[in-house]
C-alpha cells in the first residue's frame, strides 16, 4: 500500500461493485429487470478486472481483497435482495432465511476461494463461482418476465433453485470458469466461430439466450461431476478386483 495501487483493475472492480449497489436499489424500487441486468454487467466487470490484472501483471493482495468485497455486494447481497423482493417474499420467514442462506454461502465461497487461491483452485473452481450463481438467478428473472411477465406467485421452484445454487457454491463439485482460458496462447479457429454464434444468439433474444446458457452451465456442471464420480468409482472397483 505504501507504494500505491494499480488504478485500472481496481477501478473495474469498483465498477462491478457499483453495478451491485445499483441492482440493490433497483430491487428495492421494484425494478427487477434493471436489477437483473445490473448483475450481468457486474459479471462483465468482474471478468475484466481479473483479466486486466493478469495481463498487466498487476495482481496484488489489495486487489484480491477488494475483488472479494465487490463480489459479495454484487453477487451475494444484490441477488439475495432481488430474489426476496421479486419472488420469495410471499414465503415469509422461510423466504428471507433462504435469501440469507444464499448470501452466506456466497461469502463462505469467497473466503474459501481466497484461502485456496494458487493451490486447489489453480484451474477449475471448487464449487460453483458466486458470479455464476448470481447470473443464473438474474437470467431466471429476465426469462420469467419475458415469457410470463410480472412477478411470480408463491413459486416453490424458485425457492428450491435458490437453495440449490447456495449449496453448489459451498460444495466440492468442479465447475469451470473463464480463468482457465489463457488468452495469450493461440486457440483453434472454431473457438472464435463459437464465440460469434453465442454473441449473435444473445443479441437476437437476450433473456431467452442467457437463460438457456445459464441452465446449460448449471446442469452441465452437475452432469459432468456425476460422470467424474462414476468413472472414479469404476476405477476404484477395478483396482480392488
Amino acid at each position: 500500500m505504501k507504494k500505491g495501487i494499480y488504478i485500472l483493475p481496481n477501478t473495474l472492480t469498483l465498477c462491478g461493485m457499483l453495478m451491485g449497489f445499483y441492482s440493490i436499489l433497483a430491487s428495492i424500487k421494484g425494478n427487477y429487470i434493471h436489477a437483473a441486468w445490473a448483475i450481468f454487467f457486474a459479471t462483465i466487470f468482474d471478468g475484466l478486472d481479473g483479466w486486466v490484472a493478469r495481463l498487466t501483471s498487476s495482481t496484488t493482495k489489495f486487489g484480491i481483497e477488494l475483488d472479494s468485497l465487490s463480489d459479495l455486494v454484487a453477487f451475494g447481497v444484490a441477488p439475495a435482495i432481488m430474489m426476496y423482493k421479486w419472488a420469495l417474499q410471499p414465503f415469509g420467514r422461510i423466504g428471507w432465511a433462504v435469501c440469507f442462506w444464499f448470501m452466506a454461502c456466497g461469502a463462505l465461497r469467497l473466503a474459501r476461494y481466497n484461502v485456496q487461491m494458487g493451490s486447489a483452485e489453480s484451474k477449475a473452481f471448487t464449487g460453483m463461482p458466486i458470479p455464476g450463481a448470481a447470473s443464473i438467478l438474474a437470467s431466471i428473472v429476465l426469462f420469467y418476465n419475458e415469457i410470463w411477465g410480472g412477478t411470480p406467485d408463491k413459486n416453490i421452484y424458485l425457492l428450491l433453485i435458490t437453495i440449490l445454487l447456495a449449496l453448489l457454491m459451498v460444495s466440492t463439485l468442479r465447475y469451470h470458469g473463464a480463468k482457465e482460458i489463457n488468452f495469450r496462447e493461440r486457440k483453434p479457429f472454431w473457438i472464435l466461430v463459437v464465440f460469434v454464434i453465442v454473441l449473435m444468439l444473445i443479441i437476437i433474444h437476450p433473456p431467452v439466450s442467457l437463460f438457456i446458457f445459464a441452465m446449460v452451465y448449471l446442469f452441465g456442471g452437475i452432469i459432468e461431476n456425476l460422470v467424474l464420480y462414476y468413472n472414479k468409482m469404476r476405477k476404484k472397483k477395478e483396482e480392488q478386483s
